[in-house]
């Protein structure tokens, strides 16, 4: 088992410890994980496609394929930034296939080489998006992002909603930190500019 921590040295993300112990084959250990960060990787995904079931059916592959390839994570960034890169990948992926795919029923079962099997849908509590509504100025600012252009929207969901830093943006994204800077920057403004601009008319409304 490799050294999870050594006398003298800073201190080591608890990640670190969990993913060593997953693998070596600990479930729980990924399990643990899987707790930690799938509200997080709900939110990037439904951030970029926009919709929530795809979000969802995103969340469980992001963790499937994480799990699969668990030996390729060697530690060079934070776990919660190489899940954040596949989320990025996952959902850009699905954007891309939304056109040419055709839409599935809910109700449609899942044909097997076992036979049809009712569609599986995961059950993420409590709900992100009855969380993310639970307040006015919420949803506006909601409405608001989803109007950014998808390049700066994306950078803006990772750096100053989920509190990523700008380094591990970039690395999530493949871009460069001064791209990152520049594109967040702008995104800033079009926000400020457009709640200013929403507020305002809000204004006049109620003094007219």
């Amino acid at each position: 088992m490799p050294a999870i921590q050594s006398p003298g040295t800073e201190e080591i993300h608890p990640d670190v410890e969990l993913v060593a112990r997953a693998k070596d084959g600990d479930v729980a250990a990924f399990e643990q994980l899987v707790r930690q960060y799938e509200r997080q990787i709900f939110r990037v995904a439904q951030h970029i496609t926009q919709n929530r079931e795809d979000a969802e059916d995103i969340t469980q592959d992001v963790f499937l394929k994480a799990y699969e390839k668990l030996e390729q994570f060697q530690g060079n960034s934070k776990f919660s930034t190489w899940l954040v890169r596949i989320a990025v990948n996952e959902s850009l992926m699905r954007l891309r296939k939304r056109k040419t795919s055709k839409t599935v029923s809910m109700d449609e079962d899942v044909q097997t080489e076992d036979g049809a099997i009712p569609r599986d849908f995961a059950e993420w509590r409590p709900n992100p998006e009855q969380l993310y509504n639970q307040s006015e100025l919420g949803d506006i600012l909601r409405r608001t992002i989803q109007g950014l252009p998808p390049g700066f929207r994306t950078v803006f969901t990772l750096r100053d909603i989920e509190n990523l830093s700008t380094e591990e943006t970039a690395e999530a994204l493949g871009l460069s930190v001064p791209a990152v800077k520049s594109r967040l920057l702008r995104a800033r403004l079009q926000l400020r500019e457009r709640l200013s601009r929403y507020f305002g008319q809000k204004k006049e409304g109620q003094t007219t």
